[in-house]
C-alpha cells in the first residue's frame, strides 16, 4: 500500500478521501491547518500543517508516494490565493518525489450546452472559470516538465456527511433536517450533477492507486443526475413531512450580493444551475473499470442521519 498525504483534510472533500484511502489500508497523512483530533481512524497520521509554510508542507509530505491537493480557500479569495496554494502542494510532491493527485471541480468548462466530459472544450467565461482553467493547464505543464507526475480529478456540486459547505447541504439537506425548509437555487428543475462526497472519494482513491491515470484530467463518475426540486422530494420522505421550498433567484443574489462578498462571487455560477449540467465520466469508467455509484436516495439518509447529528449537537461521525 502506499503512503498518502492528504492537504485539505479538514474539508469535506479532503476529509473523506482520507477516510477511503485509510479503509483501503494505505498510510495515510492528514494535514490542514486545523484538524480535529477526533475526526479519523486511529491509523491516520494527524499532521497540523499551513501549506503557506514551504518547510511545513515539505515535512507533511515527506516519504508520501501520493499527496492530494484538496486544500481550497473561499470564494472571495480565489483570485489571489488559489494558484499560490496549489503551487505550494505542488512544490510538496516534487520535495518528496511523489505523484501529485489534485482535487478540482468544473468551472474550466463553462456552461455548455452537452455533458462535460474531459476532451469538452474549456470555454470558461468567468474570472473563476478562466483561473481554474489556466491552473489546471498549469499543472499539466508541471507534469509534462518532469517536475512531479499530477493527475487531475474533476467532479461537479456534492453532498453529504461532514461536507457542510457544498451548496446542497447548507441550502436543503441542514436545513430541512432541523425542521425548516428547503431553498432552491437559481433554478429547481434543470437536471444537474450532484455528487455523493463518499463516491468522489471513491473515484479520488482510484485515481491515487492508478500512476496510469497521469498526465490526465478525468471527469469523475457519480449518481444520475437529477433536479433540486427531485432531491427536496426525496428528502421529504426520508424526514416524513412536506418541506417547504423557497428561492434563491438570479435577482435576489445581486441584490443581496451588493452587502455579502460571498454570494457576490457566487453570481458567476448562476450559468451552471439555469441550464441542463451534467457530467459524462464514460473515460474513467473506460479506464478503471465500471463504478456503482450510491443512488440519491440512499445517499440523503444517510446525510440526513449526519445533518441531525449536527443539529442535535451530537457525534455522527458515520
Amino acid at each position: 500500500m502506499s503512503k498518502v498525504t492528504v492537504f485539505g483534510a479538514s474539508g469535506g472533500i479532503g476529509g473523506a478521501i482520507v477516510d477511503e484511502l485509510a479503509s483501503r489500508g494505505h498510510d495515510v497523512t492528514a494535514a490542514s491547518r486545523n484538524l480535529p483530533t477526533d475526526r479519523f481512524a486511529p491509523s491516520v497520521r494527524l499532521q497540523p500543517t499551513d501549506l503557506r509554510d514551504q518547510q511545513a508542507a515539505a515535512a507533511a509530505a515527506e516519504g508520501a508516494d501520493v499527496v492530494v491537493m484538496a486544500a481550497q480557500v473561499p470564494y472571495s479569495r480565489w483570485a489571489t490565493e488559489l494558484r499560490p496554494l496549489v503551487e505550494a502542494g505542488v512544490d510538496a510532491a516534487a520535495s518528496a518525489g511523489a505523484r501529485l493527485v489534485m482535487v478540482d471541480n468544473l468551472y474550466a468548462y463553462g456552461a455548455p450546452d452537452h455533458p462535460i466530459a474531459p476532451d469538452s472544450a474549456e470555454a470558461a467565461t468567468t474570472r473563476k472559470g478562466s483561473l481554474r482553467r489556466d491552473l489546471g493547464r498549469w499543472l499539466l505543464e508541471q507534469h509534462a516538465a518532469g517536475v512531479t507526475p499530477v493527475t487531475i480529478g474533476r467532479f461537479p456540486d456534492y453532498y453529504g456527511p461532514y461536507s457542510s459547505s457544498s451548496l446542497v447541504n447548507e441550502l436543503i439537506v441542514v436545513p430541512v433536517a432541523a425542521g425548516k425548509g428547503a431553498r432552491i437555487f437559481i433554478d429547481g428543475e434543470q437536471p444537474h450533477s450532484f455528487h455523493y462526497v463518499r463516491d468522489s472519494a471513491r473515484a479520488f482513491a482510484t485515481l491515487v492507486e492508478q500512476p496510469a491515470a497521469d498526465g490526465k484530467v478525468w471527469v469523475l463518475p457519480g449518481a444520475a443526475p437529477v433536479t433540486q426540486r427531485e432531491l427536496i422530494e426525496l428528502l421529504s420522505a426520508h424526514v416524513e413531512r412536506e418541506v417547504k421550498v423557497s428561492r434563491i433567484s438570479p435577482a435576489m443574489l445581486w441584490l443581496v450580493g451588493l452587502f455579502n462578498r460571498d454570494l457576490r462571487e457566487a453570481r458567476e455560477v448562476v450559468a451552471q444551475f439555469d441550464r441542463p449540467y451534467v457530467t459524462d465520466a464514460t473515460a474513467f469508467e473506460a479506464a478503471f473499470g465500471p463504478f456503482e455509484a450510491t443512488p440519491h436516495d440512499e445517499a440523503l439518509a444517510m446525510t440526513v442521519a449526519w445533518a441531525r447529528g449536527l443539529v442535535d449537537a451530537t457525534p455522527a461521525r458515520r
